[in-house]
């Protein structure tokens, strides 16, 4: 039920384990840990009778609360006790690793849960079992409907569970290597732990390291950062001094292009990786194949070519759509969202995924090219703008407005 991070497989412990276990065994850097299997989450669930649910949303819903509310078995808490104390007990990143999940077909970018700085066995256990719930969360049976996966709770989707050591990150990224090895390796980079940068709530530097080495960068005012806490993530105010720093120079950002070509040689594809330094080392944390590639930045534009009262941001997912500006605060604007509305928000966490799924496309006031909210909105064909500031004040909802995702800018029908 337990398998060493070093000899996991796709198969038995799903796409995101093994990709990790793959890149160890190539001998790249990747924290220590071990895999929960599907194995695991077969037997936990297997006299649950979960057939019984017919697979309509709210029956799903209710899997999830039956699995939620079921005791990991004694013999896998023992299991766990002796894999942790193997790692001396530190805190951990429990990590979800689903069967259709980080493959070429469907990233399944943070549709189900993953925990950070998680310490004790019991916690552990805790968390194991949510991320096995959160195969049958509102999202994540949402996410499957729109790429055609199955929701049958006898059949797929199953769920294997990484348990890693945790990394107190001081800068974090996500980088995707090209399809075209003459193209540029794409990083961006902020302080901190890293879902900042794949939920989109910080606006990160963003790099381009072409084939021969040279680096383009562009930077981006980092206003706070999370930081572990003990067991608590903590969203922190970055120094003024450090907002507009960089938080990697140019010799690092290689060295990133360059981890990057061997994963991708490793892995057989282009990768889109999530990294991070901790007390100067550089840690992969995940790779997966590159479902939907960003768009080329944008020219620089000239007045002749950019109207007058366009909105300016980061081109996140290519295309061009004209529909309704939908402003969106938080889940309390949801039900006021219509399919064809543009969705216009501060940024967006992987709650707000159904809504893409509906929405003709998005903007937010942070986030970059490569979150999991660009992510999405590329597997699903919308245009997306990012990180355009105060766009939420900027615009009325209601209003007719063209979004450009392709040139990163959004223009009002009467401009």
């Amino acid at each position: 039920m337990i398998v060493p991070l070093m000899d996991a497989v796709a198969d038995t412990c799903g796409g995101k384990a093994g990709a990790l276990g793959a890149l160890l065994r190539a001998g790249l850097p990747v924290p220590d840990g071990f895999v929960v299997s599907f194995a695991a989450y077969l037997s936990a669930v297997r006299d649950l009778d979960l057939g019984r649910f017919a697979g309509e949303p709210d029956d799903l819903d209710a899997a999830r609360r039956v699995i939620e509310a079921r005791p990991v078995d004694a013999t896998l808490i023992g299991a766990l006790g002796r894999a942790l104390d193997e790692l001396g007990d530190p805190p951990v990143a429990v990590r979800s690793s689903a069967a259709n999940e980080d493959t070429a077909q469907a990233s399944a970018a943070g549709q189900h849960d993953s925990f950070l700085a998680v310490h004790g066995l019991i916690k552990v256990a805790d968390a194991v079992r949510a991320c096995w719930a959160s195969l049958f969360s509102p999202r994540a049976i949402d996410y499957r409907g729109a790429s055609g996966r199955d929701d049958r709770p006898s059949g797929d989707p199953v769920m294997a569970v990484i348990v890693q050591r945790h990394l107190d990150a001081e800068v974090s990224g996500v980088m995707f290597t090209p399809a075209d090895p003459d193209d540029a390796t794409r990083i961006e980079a902020s302080w901190g732990l890293g879902p900042s940068i794949v939920g989109g709530t910080v606006t990160p530097d963003a790099y381009r390291v072409a084939d021969d080495g040279s680096v383009t960068r562009t930077l981006a005012s980092k206003e706070t950062r999370l930081d572990r806490r003990g067991t608590q993530l903590v969203i922190r105010e970055v120094p003024t001094r450090a907002r507009d720093r960089p938080t990697i120079d140019d010799a690092t950002a290689t060295q990133l292009a360059k981890l990057g070509r061997e994963m991708a040689a490793v892995l057989g594809g282009p990768q889109d990786i999530e990294w991070a330094i901790a007390d100067g080392r550089t840690w992969i944390l995940q790779a997966r194949p590159v479902t939907a590639a960003p768009p080329p930045p944008s020219a620089p534009s000239t007045v002749s070519d950019t109207p007058v009262a366009a909105l300016t941001g980061t081109p996140g997912s290519r295309g061009t759509v004209t529909g309704t500006a939908r402003i969106v605060r938080g889940p309390g604007d949801f039900a006021r969202v219509r399919p064809g509305d543009i969705l216009v928000c501060p940024f967006t966490d992987p709650a707000w995924t159904p809504l893409l799924r509906i929405a003709a496309g998005v903007i937010t006031e942070t986030g970059g090219v490569l979150s999991h909210a660009a992510i999405v909105a590329r597997e699903h064909a919308i245009p997306a703008v990012l990180g355009v500031p105060n766009v939420t004040g900027r615009l009325h909802d209601g209003t007719i407005i063209t979004i450009d995702g392709t040139t990163g800018t959004v223009t009002r029908a009467n401009a």
